[in-house]
């Protein structure tokens, strides 16, 4: 965690089935049937996308704002609702590759009122302007900050066609003043989470649902390999091998709660609260926009003995740049057990490509650290080669192992 809209129209084609062949005149004589496609195929067609990829320890997402469509690559974020981007006048920010967004040269961007309920009620750090604009300040866990105007513009997306699909007033953070450990290919961040003010509760009244699933791809892969984002009708997780949890409502509408009961190195479970008989509901939240998974101290140091036991190798120790982290020194990854999440509704296993990161040449780390909170957070190395969706009108998130990159 950095911690009413409209569809363009695509039009139909028709598609030529092969249905009939016939022995005529001492030939073979084709068939054509001219047959239009089916509705769930448009709505296919029609799935509003955006690639992603891989780079230090985030994920860069594809997005276009503005008329004429100008790229943004943002952080994917599931734990944050606001989606902003570094804009002209850029008063304090951090240095990016890219251009800057800048409002004057799209015809479609305005920026949102004081009075609006955009300003008052979705953002609660929103502060009028002497020039009637909703001024922003928002805070991540990482200790990043962005400050800057809401504003409203179109947001283009891909499909699976390859036309774009254009979705007018989206609110968003015009950032004039950016801080925090941001790299120099991301130009803000997607808020991804499940409040009011967020991409996917914007638009989903607009695509057939409140929903969205992600595929990211391991960070051991090269950057040019892209994965997709999907949202509303076409991006459910469905099929041989998904497995659902339900997701837990709380005050926080943000993050996305889920209930962990516990984890499995190998045959060897461990309850997530081995004090009691019953685990507490919501006790973790997936995001996109944390690398490491973070479970509680008790959990975390079982787990550390756990995999220490069950691997070969001796650990690394007294290097100050790994600090604390369990890592060996290997030329390829760790040959460890599967670790298994055991979620309320189902189990999700993580082989060594979710569970072993490495941080520079010759050495790979647990992905895992703790936290001395009752409750956990399940990152971003775990989540990838699955397909995940979250599905925020039926309240479940679902899994599927896949290979994310052959997703492009």
């Amino acid at each position: 965690m950095m911690f009413h809209l409209r569809f363009v129209f695509i039009p139909l084609f028709i598609i030529l089935q092969l249905s009939v062949i016939e022995f005529v005149n001492g030939g073979f004589s084709v068939n054509l049937i001219h047959k239009k496609p089916s509705a769930s195929s448009l709505l296919l067609q029609n799935t509003p996308q955006s690639k992603t990829n891989a780079y230090l320890g985030h994920y860069l997402m594809e997005l276009s704002f503005g008329t004429p469509p100008v790229k943004i690559y943002g952080i994917a974020d599931t734990g944050s609702d606001l989606t902003w981007t570094q804009c002209v006048p850029c008063i304090d920010c951090y240095k990016q590759l890219n251009p800057l967004f800048d409002p004057t040269k799209s015809s479609t961007y305005s920026n949102i009122s004081c009075q609006s309920d955009k300003c008052s009620h979705w953002l609660d750090t929103g502060v009028c302007s002497s020039q009637n604009q909703c001024n922003y300040t928002y805070a991540y866990a990482s200790a990043s900050v962005t400050r800057g105007v809401l504003a409203q513009d179109t947001v283009t997306f891909t499909s699976p066609s390859g036309n774009p699909i254009s979705l007018p007033g989206i609110a968003f953070g015009c950032g004039h003043n950016d801080t925090g450990s941001f790299n120099d290919h991301e130009m803000g961040i997607i808020g991804l989470g499940g409040g009011p003010i967020s991409l996917i509760s914007q638009i989903g009244p607009s695509i057939g649902g409140t929903k969205f699933s992600q595929c990211l791809v391991p960070f051991h892969t090269d950057v040019s390999i892209t994965s997709k984002i999907s949202f509303g009708d076409g991006s459910e997780v469905i099929g041989d091998g998904v497995v659902s949890t339900t997701m837990v409502s709380k005050e926080d509408k943000t993050p996305y709660f889920v209930t962990l009961n516990g984890l499995s190195v190998g045959d060897k479970y461990l309850p997530f609260d081995s004090s009691s008989n019953t685990v507490a509901k919501g006790n973790m939240f997936l995001d996109s926009g944390t690398p490491p998974t973070i479970l509680p101290n008790k959990l975390y140091e079982e787990l550390v003995d756990e995999v220490k036991k069950s691997v070969a190798l001796t650990p690394i120790v007294n290097d100050p740049e790994l600090g604390n982290q369990l890592c060996y020194r290997t030329s390829t990854n760790v040959n460890a057990p599967i670790i298994t999440a055991h979620f309320e509704g189902g189990d999700v296993k993580l082989n060594n490509v979710q569970t072993f990161i490495t941080p520079k040449d010759g050495v790979f780390c647990l992905g895992f650290t703790n936290t001395s909170s009752d409750g956990g957070i399940y990152g971003n190395f775990a989540q990838s080669n699955y397909l995940i969706g979250f599905d925020l009108d039926k309240h479940t998130v679902s899994f599927k192992p896949v290979d994310c990159t052959n997703q492009q």
